[in-house]
């Protein structure tokens, strides 16, 4: 049986997402979006519950295909997780500029963006961009 992924991009509204989020998860949501439209030039796909900017397909050594967003975030519960690249801790010195923040292995985990210094996040967000478009 061929492999199933189990993110994949969809047709629903990004904006009645956005719509079932508390407040301030609204707000910082509506500020990615707005930041990595303006970076990548692409309207916001919804990917199950991350929300993504253009697409890349990708094979993993295991030999499992599938396609995935070149940069997203999800909304989760108590913090925001960006998708920026496959290996976040090569913008270790990018990220320290941002503000508080975690990192795991292609995620970058913030609480919130009321710390963030948000002219520095969305240079990082354009820098792991035009990095994730290599993979094209």
């Amino acid at each position: 049986m061929a492999y199933k992924p189990k993110t994949v991009a969809t047709n629903d509204s990004v904006i009645d997402y956005l719509a079932t989020l508390d407040e301030s998860q609204q707000r910082d949501s509506q500020i990615l979006v707005a930041m990595m439209q303006q970076v990548s030039g692409e309207q916001p796909v919804l990917w199950g519950k991350i929300i993504g900017f253009g697409k890349y397909h990708y094979k993993s050594r295991s030999g499992i295909e599938a396609d995935w967003p070149l940069i997203g975030f999800a909304p989760r519960k108590g913090k925001l997780s960006l998708y920026l690249t496959y290996e976040a801790a090569e913008f270790s010195d990018d990220l320290d500029k941002v503000g508080k923040h975690e990192v795991g292995k292609g995620c970058i985990y913030f609480k919130n963006l009321d710390h963030a210094h948000l002219g520095e996040l969305e240079k990082l967000i354009a820098k792991a961009y035009e990095k994730s478009k290599e993979l094209l």
